[in-house]
């Protein structure tokens, strides 16, 4: 009878350690299971409907047949489209270093005071939370053509966002203004983490500000500044609101890019096949754009 009663306090105790095993198993994907969730029906299966309707030609609402890579097809031919990549293109170029030299130059300026730090970097930083709206009010003030506060400086009438080569420029400026400080944000807590006994050090070693800039700063803060780079890339190559409100792609399409054609022809032309299509397109050109950054930034850290 002992060794009944053994042998089943022996079974209970193992059916526990089973079931604690089942638990801390079970315990992790339960943590994640939100998360998982979150992320197959909020990006994942969009991504997939959209690599399907970019399949077929589908409206808006996304009724439509299959029709395989027709569409495809047509967008390798479509000039309009090229023209809103290389109009983006340009755009990149205009925002992309520039953005980022602003920032680290601000960046610069700014850990070098000794007073009201935070003041000065809150108000850099303040353009960044202000919704796009806000952006085209005060963009439409600085910037407008008879009563522009620009304009009443120069002495001139310039139609910032009517002409075709001043519009896109003035846009990128306006996106500088807007986003510039969370670059020099970025860059203030690299600036920060940067040991002063390396300056310390040079100086007694007999380097100037300048030695000192070049040979401490500049490597030290490049990890920072790749990640900038990247980050402003992929951000300004889906350029839209600004352009919409400030330009609507004008004048004479100048200003149009992937994203606000794309935009025109899913819900002005009522197209959401071809719509996904060069949303897909636009997705990869991304992401060889930024593999090819990514290579080069990363030649760029390799010692010599």
């Amino acid at each position: 009878m002992e060794n009944v009663a053994l042998s089943n306090v022996g079974r209970k105790e193992v059916v526990r350690g089973s079931k604690r095993s089942i638990r801390r198993r079970l315990a992790p994907w339960l943590f994640v299971l939100p998360f998982f969730s979150f992320y197959v029906l909020f990006l994942a299966y969009p991504a997939l409907r959209v690599c399907y309707l970019s399949l077929t030609n589908s409206d808006i609402a996304g009724q439509g047949s299959f029709i395989g890579a027709a569409n495809y097809l047509t967008l390798f031919q479509d000039q309009d489209f090229w023209a809103s990549v290389l109009h983006t293109g340009y755009f990149v170029l205009l925002t992309v270093v520039p953005n980022t030299l602003v920032g680290f130059l601000l960046a610069v300026l700014v850990v070098r005071l000794k007073r009201l730090r935070l003041f000065v970097l809150g108000c850099f930083f303040l353009p960044y939370i202000l919704p796009v709206s806000v952006v085209y009010d005060t963009a439409i003030w600085v910037l407008d053509t008879n009563f522009g506060i620009v304009n009443l400086f120069l002495g001139s009438n310039i139609s910032w966002f009517q002409d075709p080569v001043l519009a896109m420029p003035a846009v990128a400026g306006v996106t500088i203004w807007w986003t510039v400080g969370l670059n020099m944000l970025l860059f203030v807590a690299g600036l920060q983490n940067i040991p002063k006994e390396y300056y310390e050090a040079a100086a007694l070693d007999g380097a100037g500000a300048w030695q000192r800039f070049t040979s401490i700063t500049c490597p030290l803060i490049w990890p920072v500044a790749s990640l900038v780079l990247l980050l402003q890339l992929i951000l300004q190559f889906k350029i839209f609101d600004q352009i919409y409100l400030l330009t609507l792609g004008g004048p004479f399409n100048s200003t149009t890019v992937v994203l606000l054609y794309m935009y025109r022809q899913g819900f002005q032309q009522g197209r959401g096949g071809y719509a996904a299509t060069i949303a897909l397109m636009l997705v990869l050109i991304i992401i060889v754009v930024s593999l090819i950054q990514f290579r080069i930034l990363r030649i760029r850290r390799t010692p010599q």
